[in-house]
């Protein structure tokens, strides 16, 4: 009679007696853990917010039971069930099992040994290594990036599936919206799981959704959508496998919402006030662990005594996993800096082969030839994409169209749409899109029409892609390009015309480059696209004209090096993209009066060559710095007091700022050039350095 159970389980739900008891001990394991972790944080042994899952215990196992070992998940700040169910599912024997739900509970106590080694704590805690792509503090803000992974599983042409897990709350976010329709435009296979457990954080849904059943919207971006009970351990894994089948099958994209209830609070410090006894108890009644322990035992899967076997067992795991969390290091405080960048892979012959190619292509030297700057970037994204077939095109326009100033003109032609893609309109999954491709192994190249958009996508470029490596312990690398332009000159007004670059040197993780040439543009982008790390890379609208002269052979440039344009003795001026043009201008004015200026172009923002610029003011002891930002928090702001830090002593007269106007940039040509530093100011500042 259990031989006829156990092989009606296996016909009805394709699982082994051994399966089911397995999947029951994750489910215990989650409750057992979170309750722990509950108690650890009253007693203030763990640190910081923590979002507790239990009751939601059979959405986590439930999905995660029918991945492969080579899919992918994404997952949320409630993210402790998705992290131990799909570790649990990998580890294949009991000693590895240990260690996983060691270094979770290590993890969230902010120790040595954790999966993050201490720096993601609970709200990012992720395996990125056995296919767990991360959990994110901010609400919805995984959802492109699965959005993008899955992205990168197609372009590759294998089969692995990206499961996607986030709350109800989430579900009114414009990432959740945006990434829905990506993902059914592109036929991705992404399983989008929604756990509505009825409440954001203390807001019910029914004050937050004109319709309730979430799943309904799946319709809007042609994809199945389905609601499913989330306390029923098998009806989840049922509705997952069949979406993930489909998935597997090319049929594109899922919609799931798995109604749950969670047992704790929003997190340690909610009372829960605003939900009633009644409807706790109602939900408890319905908990998915004694409910499919009862199950199993009632149709004859296995005994009681079994099942309190396990249950002990995982009790034993719990004091192991604890004793061994409490037990361990902190980091040490030395290693702060630690897992903030990949690092570089530069070498002094590189250095060395770059200064060489530069003094060549200054005045056209033998080996080079004339381009124009919008022609060298589409040289290098055209070279490096026939170099590594991971590196593609995404963005609004660059198609057939060759995007708004012609960067990728020709690209879509020579590459097709499938390596050079035209996206909806929607930023943050744009931006967001690309840190998941990057993280499952492309390397995207993501175009953001304007700097001044890029705000609509910074959550996903400097959350989920600049601040990944260092969450996750160093663990993963993000090598993404976001291709932006900036700057004023064509009477577009103020929201076309700003310079933000200040606003993306300000986040750790990322690096930003600006070049003023064509030598620079493409031997800069190159470089960029072989990095490891996110780069936004900013254009000056009104330097895509510029012709200038590029080397015939291979060639990139290593971040971190400034160029001294023009040597001088009298004063330094340091700046950048197109005001290099304005500030030699400048100086071949003010040499005929017998000033000599030194031009140092920074040609990247982060990383910064200090060491140039020190050099250079040790020469002249005086320095301008002349950008077109707004001159309040501008990058220019922020050098002036990096080189009173560090160069004081050599200073003979304070430093000067040449900035725009804290104004928005305004239509009117009069106005804008009133706005904007031109030859004229950039004189008068160093008129002002050298009194």
């Amino acid at each position: 009679m259990p031989e006829e159970r156990t092989e009606l389980l296996e016909q009805e739900h394709g699982l082994t007696k051994e399966e089911a008891l397995d999947m029951l001990r994750q489910m215990w394991e989650i409750r057992m853990f979170e309750d722990r972790v509950y108690d650890l944080l009253g007693r203030n042994i763990i640190k910081g917010a923590s979002h507790l899952y239990a009751g939601q215990e059979a959405v986590a196992v439930g999905a995660v039971s029918v991945l492969r070992d080579e899919d992918l998940i994404t997952s949320t700040h409630r993210g402790h069930g998705h992290c131990h169910a799909r570790g649990a599912a990998i580890a294949d024997t009991e000693e590895a099992k240990q260690a996983h739900y060691n270094k979770m509970m290590a993890e969230l106590c902010g120790r040595e040994t954790g999966y993050c080694f201490g720096r993601g704590g609970s709200m990012h805690i992720a395996d990125v290594e056995k296919g767990n792509l991360g959990a994110t503090g901010i609400v919805g803000g995984n959802i492109p990036v699965a959005t993008g992974a899955g992205l990168a599983q197609q372009m590759q042409g294998n089969d692995q599936v990206v499961l996607c897990f986030f709350g109800d709350g989430a579900s009114s976010t414009g990432n959740f919206h945006e990434s829905l329709n990506m993902a059914g435009l592109w036929r991705l296979p992404v399983v989008y799981i929604v756990e509505n457990n009825l409440y954001g954080m203390s807001v019910p849904i029914e004050k937050a959704a004109a319709k309730l059943d979430i799943a309904d919207r799946a319709c809007a971006y042609d994809m199945p959508g389905e609601v499913v009970n989330g306390m029923d351990l098998l009806a989840v894994r049922s509705a997952v496998g069949r979406a993930v089948e489909r998935a597997r099958k090319g049929e594109g994209p899922s919609l799931i919402e798995c109604q749950t209830y969670r047992w704790y609070g929003h997190s340690r410090s909610d009372p829960r006030a605003y939900r009633t006894k009644e409807e706790e108890a109602k939900w408890r009644s319905r908990d998915p662990i004694p409910n499919f322990a009862d199950w199993l035992v009632e149709n004859g899967v296995c005994a009681q005594d079994e099942i309190d076997a396990l249950e002990e067992r995982v009790e034993d795991a719990i004091e192991v996993a604890t004793e061994f969390a409490l037990g361990s290091p902190f980091p040490p405080p030395e290693d702060l800096e630690k897992f903030v960048y990949a690092p570089f892979q530069w070498t002094e012959a590189d250095y060395a082969r770059e200064r060489q190619l530069r003094e060549a292509s200054r005045e056209g030297g033998p080996g080079t030839r004339k381009l124009l700057y919008r022609q060298a970037l589409q040289e290098a994204a055209r070279e490096e994409m026939l170099r590594d077939p991971t590196v593609f095109i995404m963005g609004e326009d660059v198609g057939l169209y060759g995007g708004a100033y012609g960067a990728t003109r020709g690209l879509f032609e020579e590459f097709g749409g499938e390596r050079v893609r035209d996206t909806p309109i929607s930023e943050a999954t744009i931006g967001g899109a690309a840190v998941g491709a990057a993280m499952a192994g492309m390397r995207p190249i993501a175009e953001i029409m304007y700097v001044d958009f890029t705000p609509l996508a910074m959550d996903q470029i400097a959350n989920q892609g600049a601040k990944n490596r260092y969450m996750f312990g160093g663990k993963t690398i993000v090598p993404m390009v976001i291709r932006t332009e900036g700057g004023a000159g064509r009477s577009i007004a103020a929201h076309h015309s700003q310079s933000l670059e200040a606003l993306w040197t300000h986040f750790p993780g990322i690096y930003v480059v600006m070049p003023s040439t064509p030598f620079d543009a493409k031997g800069l982008l190159k470089a960029a696209i072989r990095d490891d790390n996110p780069v936004m890379f900013i254009e000056h609208k009104m330097l895509y004209g510029v012709e200038g002269y590029v080397p015939e052979e291979d060639y990139v440039i290593p971040f971190g090096v400034a160029d001294v344009k023009r040597e001088g003795s009298d004063v330094t001026v340091v700046t950048y993209s197109r005001m290099v043009h304005r500030t030699l201008e400048a100086a071949e004015k003010l040499a005929q009066e017998g000033i000599s200026v030194e031009v140092i172009d920074l040609r990247t923002l982060k990383p910064l060559d200090m060491d140039t610029i020190a050099a250079s003011i040790v020469k002249t002891g005086r320095v301008v710095g002349v950008t077109e930002a707004y001159k309040t928090g501008s990058f220019i702001s922020e050098l002036s007091m990096r080189i009173q830090e560090e160069v004081f002593d050599w200073l003979d007269a304070p430093v000067v700022r040449v900035a725009a106007a804290d104004v928005p940039v305004p239509m009117s040509e009069t106005l804008e050039d009133a706005a904007i530093p031109n030859v004229e100011a950039i004189i008068a500042g160093i008129r002002q350095a050298l009194r």
